[in-house]
């Protein structure tokens, strides 16, 4: 399991199951009362409790009948009045998503004229420390006396805060969850955590580089040889080793005095957002749990020839790090570690993200998006912070990394991982924004990755996406050693240009528009270091980039259950794109089960992308509002042309899609040809015609094609259009004339059908429960024939028998082979019946009061249930409703 990020308390996910506990402003509603949440009015006296209870008094009939009425309208009520208020039912699977951040904390952010000293001043006179500026103007404030958690907001601070004439803003944080994307251990791999893991270096490995670190000679992923590791060593006898590159590691600390990285440190690439000092130093447990900053570290920049365990890929690069996880993880606290020093930092390397549970859907908020905008654009002297993020390891709960909006942003560098054996890993997501790979661990039996560890050790057992970001952040620094002026895109485009599919195996390796091998699991394949040193020192930076939006029309569209919806969306021009980087397609749809869909993109090209695979564990009911879906595998095609998104939906209920939208980025004129060439759209090109060199996805040649070939026809297709197409599944659905799917329900918002239809249901098992166990007017009343008790006399109403003096059974089961007439004192009459539950006989007497002769019918005989074992533990259970016409003795 991935680690919690630091001191969380429950994950982010995005909906709940169906059958949860109860809303306190449910419960008030069932007891009668206005709901303020809600807005709806009060319910009658006949729906509340009290009126329950008074009805219930009124006689043994009428108790029974207002039981089940009142219940049945408490349930009514309550659906519809959930079903009246979907910003409620927003605002309870987004709570309920957030859990862990859903609780407020002790922060603020605060916009504040006047720079810190009035920040200073400010803060001293409402009871805040200052701990600093993330931003111009943007201050990041703790109160001493507010709960570090809160369920509930202190708005009278934001009041006094705002009273301020300085004070333009005040937020107050909320926590959000954030892991660490390693593993302990692989589940019954017996695998200790710092076991070492011995053996030969493979006889495939050719390199003349040999250390004396002790642990060299199992770092396979970097001195196998043969293609099959990541090429680093033909860049270090060129010379690269990351010298003067800067890298910091967004974690949970960093023992900066580890003697294999202590060379290495760099104090002003540090910071301890959580402590608020400029000590990284991680805090020290029983287990070790902070261990994940200082071994993702030792990937980077471990020192070599120093006797001293491992080599980092940049040996020779500088090492900060940045404790953030090991407390609350706020907007504020993500922003002030992404934004640290960024005219001295170069790259930055994270390892964590939400939850990758199969069922959460997060992204950075205002501020971290703010801090990645700042990075990109004034970064490094305007050429832009190089952000390196993990993918994710949520393969086990089938997670896709596109609705993480950390990995699914365009301005990271999202890096998968693949096994010993170029395999896809178990915990490895797939997924459309993956742009490369680089090796980590696998299955039982697979070698993991080598770094440091805390308290000066060594660990063979480093796993997951988590090991894979920093290899890649490593592989990053020797490249931008060889050029010092590659921007945060050319590193990407690098990245696309040399990245290896070969002797990785993928059943969705396809080619695209022009000619370059892609997959979901591993993006465009293995990173080469030396191929990325040998392009970058000849790199001539990229053109701008540039942006165009293309709106579809907005009209909702509905989803059948069971099929799916393909919208076609035609693009004649894009000021400033003929050349494609990132594409997104915008969405915002509802579903009453977000899990059950799935949405691809088809590019003019050919190009088909899946932007979202099915997630079972996802049970939301919020959908999507706006989420940018991102893809990089059109990445050099034309936009040109006819672009088509289908919407699967495998739910039972309607989904809707209120509306979409592509976001084009790219460039002028075309990368790495000197920037002079342009290629405006032709208008004689028809889109997938089948004649084109790269028009469709097909399995990759392990031979790869030239993947420098980026000029593709453009294409020009058909105006916009709509299509439904149904599933080829082995049941046939009949549909009705609209194209809907019968099989599921009709209704926009399913969830109203379903909430209704559950009310229903509780209906009928209540009528089973509490039926009226009455014979015409007279009660059955149980007879225990275990326990001696005086008979009591209800004097106000009919004569009740409760129990018989004497006792047959005593300790043993009674057996009776039929039903029987026995006279009890009292003179009433009494049944005696065979009960076969759990193939067990007991007995058990049952009286009708007012009556002295026996009932014998066959109505009876059949129905009268007992569900007692023994004499000990016997219950009646009136099951049916006996009508006069059954008893011909009343």
């Amino acid at each position: 399991m991935a680690q919690d990020g630091g001191g969380q308390d429950g994950g982010r996910q995005e909906g709940l199951p169906r059958g949860g506990p109860a809303r306190p402003e449910a419960v008030a509603a069932a007891r009668g009362g206005g709901d303020p949440l809600r807005g709806g009015p009060a319910l009658p006296a006949a729906v509340t409790t009290g009126g329950c209870v008074s009805a219930l008094r009124t006689g043994a009939t009428a108790a029974s009948m207002a039981l089940r009425t009142c219940v049945l309208l408490a349930l009514l009520a309550q659906c519809l009045a959930a079903a009246s208020s979907p910003s409620l039912r927003a605002a309870e699977d987004n709570l309920l998503a957030d859990s862990g951040h859903g609780h407020f904390s002790s922060q603020w952010i605060v916009h504040i004229d006047g720079g810190p000293a009035a920040a200073d001043e400010i803060a001293a006179r409402h009871g805040f420390d200052n701990h600093g500026e993330i931003f111009e103007g943007v201050f990041h404030f703790e109160h001493k006396r507010v709960a570090k958690r809160s369920v509930d907001p202190s708005p009278h601070h934001d009041t006094r805060l705002l009273s301020e004439p300085n004070v333009k803003r005040a937020l107050q944080q909320r926590i959000r969850r954030r892991v660490k994307r390693d593993f302990l251990e692989e589940q019954g791999s017996g695998r200790t955590e710092r076991a070492a893991r011995g053996g030969p270096r493979s006889e495939r490995s050719k390199t003349p580089v040999m250390f004396n670190d002790p642990r060299w000679l199992q770092m396979w992923y970097l001195n196998r040889g043969g293609g099959l590791d990541m090429n680093v060593q033909p860049a270090w006898e060129e010379g690269y080793t990351g010298r003067g590159v800067v890298v910091t590691i967004l974690d949970d600390g960093l023992e900066k005095d580890h003697p294999d990285i202590s060379r290495n440190y760099d104090p002003q690439a540090s910071y301890d957002v959580n402590s608020h000092d400029d000590d990284p130093m991680p805090r020290y447990d029983m287990l070790d749990s902070n261990r994940h900053g200082t071994r993702c570290a030792g990937e980077v920049a471990a020192t070599a020839n120093n006797s001293i365990c491992a080599v980092g890929v940049a040996f020779g690069a500088s090492v900060g790090g940045v404790r953030m996880l090991d407390g609350d993880v706020t907007d504020a606290v993500e922003a002030r570690s992404l934004s640290l020093n960024p005219q001295h930092i170069d790259i930055y390397s994270a390892s964590w993200g939400p939850d990758d549970d199969g069922k959460t859907v997060d992204g950075p908020g205002e501020l971290a998006t703010r801090a990645f905008v700042e990075g990109i654009s004034r970064g490094r002297g305007g050429k832009g912070s190089i952000f390196v993020w993990a993918s994710g390891n949520g393969g086990r709960d089938m997670d896709n990394c596109n609705c993480d909006g950390y990995t699914n942003s365009i301005w990271t560098l999202s890096i998968s991982s693949a096994t010993e054996n170029g395999l896809v890993p178990w915990y490895s997501e797939a997924c459309s924004s993956t742009l490369a790979t680089t090796y980590s661990s696998g299955q039982t039996g697979e070698k993991q990755v080598v770094t440091i560890d805390l308290h000066h050790m060594c660990t063979s057992s480093h796993t997951g996406t988590s090991a894979s970001a920093p290899l890649a952040a490593g592989i990053c620094a020797l490249a931008l050693e060889a050029n010092r002026d590659l921007t945060w895109r050319d590193m990407q485009h690098i990245v696309v240009r040399t990245a290896r599919p070969a002797n990785l195996q993928s059943n969705d390796w396809a080619v695209n528009g022009v000619g370059r091998n892609v997959s979901h699991s591993f993006g465009y394949g293995l990173m080469d270091a030396h191929a990325m040193v040998q392009l970058a020192r000849s790199w001539k930076s990229v053109p701008d980039q540039h942006r165009c939006e293309v709106s579809a029309p907005h009209t909702d569209k509905l989803i059948p259950s069971k099929s799916q919806v393909v919208l076609q969306l035609h693009v004649k021009e894009c000021a400033g794109v003929n050349f494609l980087e990132h594409v997104q397609a915008k969405i915002s749809l509802a579903s009453s089960r977000r899990g059950d869909l799935q949405i691809h993109l088809t590019s003019p090209a050919g190009t088909r992308s899946t932007l979202l695979a099915r997630r079972p564990q996802d049970m939301s009911r919020g959908g999507f509002t706006a989420w940018p879906f991102m893809s990089v595998h059109t990445w050099g095609e034309q936009p040109f042309g006819t672009w088509q998104l289908e919407i699967h939906n495998e739910g039972r209920f309607l989904g809707t899609l209120t509306e979409w939208k592509l976001i084009l980025y790219g460039t002028e004129t075309e990368p790495g040809n000197d920037g002079d060439r342009k290629s405006p759209p032709s208008s004689n090109t028809n889109v997938n015609n089948g004649n084109r060199k790269y028009g469709v996805n097909r399995p990759v040649n392990q031979s790869s094609p030239n993947q420098d070939e980026n000029v593709v026809e453009p294409d020009i297709g058909s105006p916009w259009k709509e299509v439904h197409v149904g599933h080829t599944h082995n049941e046939v659905r009949g549909t009705t004339e609209d194209g809907i799917s019968s099989s599921g329900c009709l209704s926009q918002d399913s969830s109203h059908r379903y909430c209704l239809g559950l009310c229903l249901l509780l209906v009928l098992l209540l009528q089973l429960v509490t039926a009226p166990q009455l014979l015409y007017g007279n009660k059955i009343h149980q007879v225990s024939s275990c326990k001696s008790q005086r008979p009591f006399f209800d004097e106000t109403g009919p004569r009740k028998l409760s129990r018989l003096k004497n006792c047959p059974c005593k300790s043993r089961p009674c057996s009776v082979f039929q039903s029987e007439c026995s006279s009890i004192p009292v003179v009433l009459s009494a049944i005696r019946h065979k009960s076969s539950l759990r193939n067990e006989s007991s007995y058990e007497s049952f009286v009708i009061e007012n009556h002295n002769s026996c009932i014998q019918t066959s109505c009876m005989s059949n129905r009268l249930v007992s569900t007692g074992n023994n004499c000990f533990k016997s219950k009646w259970h009136g099951r049916n409703v006996f009508e006069s016409s059954q008893l011909n003795c009343v």
